[in-house]
Formats: structure tokens, C-alpha cells, sequence
């Protein structure tokens, strides 16, 4: 069994694909916790609706960020994950963090990377005129949106795309790869 913590901010509906993934014996993937930097991020609330550990472990600005990242490494250590998900978790970690979990933490993001990196993937891409998009799974490094590729899904951008517009259609294949892929490593299908 694949065990894995995912990293919420938000509503957590990468989060739910997984929860839902998981009722499946088969899957071969378990989410022992699941963690945010916000109290009240909804992501929350679907883990403990489905019985799984959460935390919250805010950070405000002024605070030391690495005694923060120490703490968010202890807290994702006690769970002793093969795999960290970063689900919309908006903010980057440090460097106890990256030494800790080296090529464990992955991350979504809304473009085919390398192009577009950063919190406006979609509206980079529109905005520069682009005709296919999509969603790129990678691993977390100490860069923005910059590890190593491990798949990638486009999407086709229509003429009358608005952000909002594109970037659901680019969710659901966002959905549809991390669920695979952590399929695919619990089989063994995948080797990093």
C-alpha cells in the first residue's frame, strides 16, 4: 500500500479525486493524513469526512519560515509517507523539507511546463495565445513550478476560452493523471 500525505490550501477537489480513488480496494493507495496551511481550508474538512488525520499548521508572514518548514516536515515525517501531494498547497517549501522527502513531494500545475511556471499558468498561456495547454505533473525541487517532469496531459484552447473556462477543463485532466500515477507507483508501474 502507497502511503501518502496530501498538502491542501483550499477546497481540495484534487484532494476529493484521491479520497475518491482510494474506496477502491484495488487502488493500492492510502491517505494516511492530510495537512494545510490554513484552519479553515474546506480540503480539511473532506479528509476528516472521510475519516482521515488532518492538521493545520499556518504560517504568517513575519514568522520564522524555516522553524515553520521544520515543524511542517516533523508533522509529515510522523506519518512516514512514501509520497507527499501538494493539492493547491500555495506555499513552497525549504530546505529541511526538500533533504527530508528528496524526490517524494509531487505537484500539479495548470500548463505544460516548462512554459507558464508560476500562480497564473492559465492566464499566461492565454494571454500569449497558445492553442493547446493542458496540466504537468512533477516533482517538488527548491525552484518554482522547475523539478523533473513526470507526465503531462493537454488540453485544446478554444476561441472563446476564458480563464475559468480553460482551467476546468485542465482540472479534470489534472484529476485524472495524479490518480493514475499514484496507481501506477503502488503497482510498481513506476519507477522514479
Amino acid at each position: 500500500m502507497l502511503r501518502v500525505v496530501v498538502l491542501v490550501s483550499g477546497s481540495g477537489t484534487l484532494l476529493q479525486s484521491l479520497i475518491d480513488a482510494t474506496q477502491d480496494p484495488s487502488y493500492g493507495v492510502e491517505i494516511v493524513a492530510v495537512g494545510s496551511d490554513r484552519r479553515k481550508a474546506y480540503g480539511l474538512v473532506r479528509a476528516q469526512e472521510a475519516g482521515i488525520e488532518t492538521f493545520a499548521l499556518p504560517y504568517r508572514k513575519g514568522e520564522d519560515r524555516a522553524a515553520w518548514d521544520r515543524e511542517l516536515t516533523a508533522r509529515i515525517a510522523a506519518h512516514e509517507p512514501d509520497v507527499i501531494v501538494s493539492a493547491g498547497f500555495m506555499k513552497l517549501v525549504g530546505e529541511a523539507f526538500l533533504d527530508r522527502f528528496a524526490g517524494r513531494m509531487l505537484n500539479t500545475h495548470p500548463a505544460l511546463l516548462p512554459s507558464f511556471p508560476g500562480m497564473y499558468g492559465v492566464r499566461d498561456a492565454l494571454a500569449y495565445g497558445v492553442k493547446v495547454s493542458g496540466a504537468s505533473l512533477f516533482v517538488v525541487d527548491a525552484g518554482v513550478d522547475s523539478g523533473r517532469i513526470i507526465d503531462q496531459r493537454t488540453v485544446r484552447v478554444h476561441d472563446d476560452d476564458t480563464e475559468e473556462t480553460l482551467h476546468e477543463r485542465i482540472k479534470v485532466e489534472e484529476r485524472e493523471m495524479l490518480v493514475d500515477h499514484l496507481r501506477r507507483r503502488a503497482a510498481g508501474e513506476f519507477v522514479a
